[in-house]
């Protein structure tokens, strides 16, 4: 299982980033005539979380690969013997694989609406049909059971820190997504919010 565990984290990671981000990116792209990726550059405090999001990726992708290239002492840094039992384990697999389609899924039903980040310059369309009838964030949804299932497969404090970093940059980047989407759409916004759950069932 650990020799599996070892190749699969990173190549899972690699195809969710190309194509979740890279070509969806591409797709959108051409049909809208610009980048997709809007997040500011600037030193505003939306800037900010914008440069911790890339940052996470980069120290994501970096752990992955140290896992593939030192396995032995990776896999022993910081774990959590409680959770480390076969059936977690498949259980984030599964998870992780689910939360890929998932994401997939969400961004094409977005079609031209897709964006990482806010576009203030071009009006998109609220989109409320497909995966967006049960979450308003099927994509942050996808993103975290992503991380979940990682540490799951891997059950780890660093794994652990992945979880707890990446999920409260997505909740922040949604309350900053409501707030302009409340502006840009209104009362439809308002009625939307109130038929759907910000992320699933109660929640």
């Amino acid at each position: 299982m650990a020799d599996f565990i070892r190749f699969f984290i990173p190549f899972y990671f690699i195809i969710f980033f190309l194509v979740s981000f890279v070509g969806i990116s591409y797709k959108v792209a051409q049909q809208i005539g610009k980048n997709p990726n809007v997040l500011p550059k600037d030193d505003s405090a939306y800037g900010l979380v914008g440069f911790y999001f890339k940052l996470i990726l980069f120290a994501l992708f970096m752990y992955t690969i140290l896992l593939l290239l030192f396995p032995k002492d990776m896999f022993s840094a910081f774990k959590i013997n409680a959770l480390e039992y076969n059936l977690i384990q498949y259980t984030g697999l599964g998870l992780m694989m689910t939360a890929l389609i998932w994401v997939v899924i969400a961004q094409l039903q977005m079609k031209n609406s897709w964006r990482i980040g806010i576009d203030s310059t071009t009006k998109t369309d609220l989109v409320t049909h497909g995966l967006f009838r049960y979450s308003r964030n099927p994509i942050f949804l996808g993103m975290t059971i992503s991380l979940i299932g990682f540490f799951l497969v891997l059950p780890t404090v660093i794994a652990f820190a992945f979880v707890l970093t990446g999920s409260i940059l997505m909740q922040i980047q949604i309350r900053l997504e409501e707030e302009y989407l409340l502006k840009e759409h209104g009362q439809i916004y308002v009625v939307y919010k109130k038929k759907v759950k910000r992320m699933l069932g109660l929640y």
